[in-house]
């Protein structure tokens, strides 16, 4: 067993909201974490025709059937039920009666907004984390090397099942990515739709050039933004902001582009071995991809806003990450390579004289793929594994 931080969070959103809503990428364990957290609640999946023909056609019916409350998963399918489902909370706001989840966020998001606004709780549900992998009652599931983590990734079918990680991503890549997604955004053109995804894990760690991105996939510019959108969306891809309080310098003003499951991004790119990440040219953009996304993780499991950003000035000195937490700013620089070297601090050294912040209390830290933690100048030198205590 694999347990979920978030669940937490579900039990904390229970005491106050009548709906709770659970967002995320297919496979991400979104019904297991609902089923989990609300082991007496009864399940129905509206991806079961003969459910969904049953919410569609008698949607009172359907809610006075099981009046103590559902976990409906898959709910976009059938959105006329938001509207019913409003007046059932109205009229009886117990909170934490329904439990609604959804791998297409857009419309979900949507109809939940219009229909149930002030009265849903969201959470947004991404693959496991590092720190989840810790928790299990399996430690052989937490690897040694990040970049064996990396290339499994951490989708759950690949923790619970005996699954061959290259035919999950591609079956994954086939079920989701080109047919879910394409259908969403009305894309005709399938070869298209996927050389703009896979020229999007080319970028992982750039800063986001939608023209560029377009000009190479043969599609306008404007396309090329609400693709980009809906990868975001859907939980795949995250922008990462770039930090807007000017220290002194002409600042980047574009967002770089990670995909949230490494796994995901190494197939995109052809890599199928450890060996193969590790002399790739982009092992660092995805190592670095990696650490953000555990970062995203690990707040989003705790219902918070990520509150990340990067800075870089337009001289190209770039801070990978800077993290807001009660009120004060972390600097990360994060480091792929497994020896520590000097000139990985460079970047922190130019911006704590540049921002003027001073290095202490631990605002200031490098993560490298290596096992030695240390402390130079005022920043700490942690390994990789820190990132579950982020």
């Amino acid at each position: 067993m694999i347990p979920r931080l978030a669940e937490k969070t579900l039990n904390r959103y229970a005491k106050g909201f009548p709906v709770i809503c659970i967002t995320g990428p297919r496979q991400s364990g979104k019904t297991t974490l609902a089923k989990m957290a609300f082991p007496h609640k009864h399940y129905l999946s509206l991806e079961d025709p003969d459910i969904a023909l049953m919410a569609r056609s008698d949607p009172r019916g359907f809610f006075e059937t099981w009046p103590e409350g559902l976990i409906l998963d898959e709910a976009q399918y059938e959105p006329i039920l938001f509207a019913y489902l409003k007046s059932y909370v109205d009229n009886d706001p117990q909170p934490g009666k329904y439990i609604v989840t959804g791998s297409q966020q857009f419309n979900l998001m949507e109809k939940i907004t219009e229909s149930l606004a002030g009265r849903a709780a969201f959470l947004t549900l991404l693959p496991f984390s590092a720190a989840e992998l810790v928790l299990a009652e399996d430690t052989n599931l937490f690897p040694e090397d990040p970049f064996e983590l990396m290339l499994k990734g951490l989708y759950p079918p690949l923790y619970d099942r005996d699954l061959n990680i290259y035919d999950f991503y591609t079956a994954y890549i086939a079920s989701y990515v080109e047919r879910d997604l394409r259908q969403l955004i009305n894309v005709k053109d399938l070869n298209t739709f996927q050389r703009f995804v896979k020229f999007c894990a080319a970028r992982i760690g750039a800063i986001l050039n939608l023209s560029s991105l377009a000009m190479d996939c043969g599609i306008s510019h404007n396309t090329a933004k609400a693709w980009i959108s809906i990868l975001e969306i859907s939980g795949l891809v995250y922008l990462l902001k770039p930090y807007y309080k000017n220290f002194g310098k002409r600042l980047i003003k574009s967002p770089k582009l990670y995909f949230t499951d490494a796994g995901l991004a190494c197939r995109l790119l052809g890599i199928q071995t450890k060996e193969q990440l590790f002399l790739n040219p982009m092992r660092g953009s995805l190592f670095e991809g990696f650490i953000i996304s555990e970062l995203i993780k690990n707040r989003l499991n705790k219902g918070q806003n990520p509150d990340l950003w990067f800075w870089r000035d337009n001289t190209g000195v770039e801070i990978d990450c800077l993290i807001e937490d009660n009120g004060k700013l972390k600097a990360l620089e994060i480091k792929s390579g497994r020896t520590f070297t000097e000139d990985m601090l460079n970047g922190l050294k130019f911006w704590l004289k540049t921002s003027g912040i001073s290095a202490k209390d631990g605002n200031c830290v490098l993560l490298y793929s290596g096992s030695q933690k240390t402390h130079i100048s005022g920043i700490n030198i942690v390994p990789w594994i820190e990132i579950t205590r982020f």
